[in-house]
């Protein structure tokens, strides 16, 4: 089972540095950060801290990442080969998660050169390491999330901007909707909102936080997003 997923995750790797859309999204995703950076973080006088940035990028990743995970399943939809993918002597969870899988690693190598960021503040500004590799689990976590949902939407069409649209959306509700809406209330609601919101969960690991709550919370949630994605993969069995 390992080794299928391992193949299956290698080849959506591969694809993706085959794919003009993937070196637009990871440029994007350099140049927006780098931008922040220079312009909020790295200025003399400034707290010798990357937490702003994280906080930043965890936005950029609801524009971004449904458009790395649009075409996963949906241009296998559109194409045919899906059916090829499906007769072979794989599972359908197999297949989900070595799309899923893939596509992570081909984002987590994204994240590899804001490395130079933080090690640009810890050179010049003495910053505490700890904070740091926080933040960069909760992005994993955070980004890992997303991916699921991307997955999700991308299986069930065959359009890839329709997929991308469609997890836009759900991103944007998890986290700048429910975000916003939070802090017009009180009591009960704004403690259950604060609860499933995705970026109140991630500020935590921004601030240098690891609570092992908000880690169950994204792995959780990743894992019955993955489980529904699934399932809908099954259903084209018997139609």
């Amino acid at each position: 089972m390992y080794s299928r997923i391992c193949v299956l995750a290698k080849r959506e790797l591969t694809a993706f540095f085959y794919s003009p859309i993937a070196y637009v999204v990871c440029a994007v995703f350099l140049a927006v950060s780098g931008v922040f950076f220079a312009g909020e973080i790295f200025i003399p006088g400034r707290e010798a801290q990357v937490r702003d940035l994280f906080d930043r990028q965890a936005f950029i990743l609801v524009f971004i990442l449904p458009m790395l995970t649009m075409r996963i399943v949906a241009e296998e939809i559109r194409s045919g080969t899906i059916e090829t993918l499906m007769t072979a002597p794989v599972r359908d969870f197999e297949v989900i998660l070595g799309k899923f899988f893939g596509t992570l690693l081909f984002y987590a190598a994204m994240l590899v050169p804001t490395l130079l960021y933080a090690f640009m503040v810890i050179g010049y500004g003495n910053a505490d390491i700890g904070p740091i590799i926080c933040g960069y689990i909760g992005l994993l976590l955070v980004g890992g999330l997303y991916i699921s949902v991307g997955t999700l939407t991308s299986c069930l069409t065959k359009n890839q901007v329709i997929s991308a649209v469609l997890a836009f959306l759900v991103l944007s509700i998890f986290t700048f909707l429910l975000w916003g809406i939070r802090s017009s209330l009180t009591g009960t609601w704004q403690n259950i909102l604060q609860t499933v919101n995705v970026y109140e969960r991630f500020s935590e690991f921004s601030r240098g936080l690891l609570d092992i709550k908000n880690v169950v919370f994204f792995i959780t949630v990743t894992s019955g997003i993955l489980f529904i994605a699934v399932k809908i993969l099954e259903s084209r069995r018997w139609r």
